[in-house]
């Protein structure tokens, strides 16, 4: 069965880069989704398709960016590590009584932590996702840049998987 003369605008084609309405700027504007690894940066979006690369200018501060990013994520593992330790010296100059409601509060900021950097970590994963290899290189950079400031006081091991 033919299905050329249907209209398919309001079924979200256009945000995948099937062609079709929704984005306004025509063929030319719309995301390129790569599923195998690239170098190419034309119509590259990276995690939203707001954040479009169009150009050479917009492709540096988009690296940057992810750098930025990345070396975010090990200051926030750097933070999660030393909230980790002061809970525990706070806990252990307690009477017991009083030490077990300080580590159930603790341990409640410690799973909203955990929380926040498992997000992060698989929106880092995404960033990788892009299967650009340019983006790829700048989640590495990110990384290596993080961990040479925040990492000062941890093994080079990796504790999460997905990144």
């Amino acid at each position: 069965m033919d299905h050329s003369h249907m209209d398919h605008g309001g079924m979200g084609h256009g945000d995948m880069g099937h062609g079709g309405g929704g984005g306004g700027g025509g063929m030319d504007d719309m995301c390129n989704m790569n599923m195998l690894f690239t170098w190419d940066t034309n119509n590259l979006c990276i995690v939203f398709k707001q954040w479009h690369v169009r150009g050479p200018v917009s492709l540096i501060f988009s690296l940057l960016g992810v750098v930025l990013i990345c070396a975010g994520y090990e200051a926030l593992r750097d933070f999660i590590r030393r909230y980790e330790a002061s809970a525990a010296r706070r806990a252990d100059g307690l009477p017991r009584h009083r030490q077990v409601s300080v580590e159930k509060r603790s341990h409640v900021v410690k799973a909203a932590l955990y929380a926040v950097q498992t997000f992060y970590a698989f929106m880092i994963m995404l960033l990788f996702m892009t299967y650009n290899g340019w983006v790829m290189v700048a989640v590495a950079v990110g990384a290596f840049a993080g961990y040479l400031v925040f990492g000062k006081s941890t093994c080079a091991t990796k504790e999460t998987a997905c990144h």
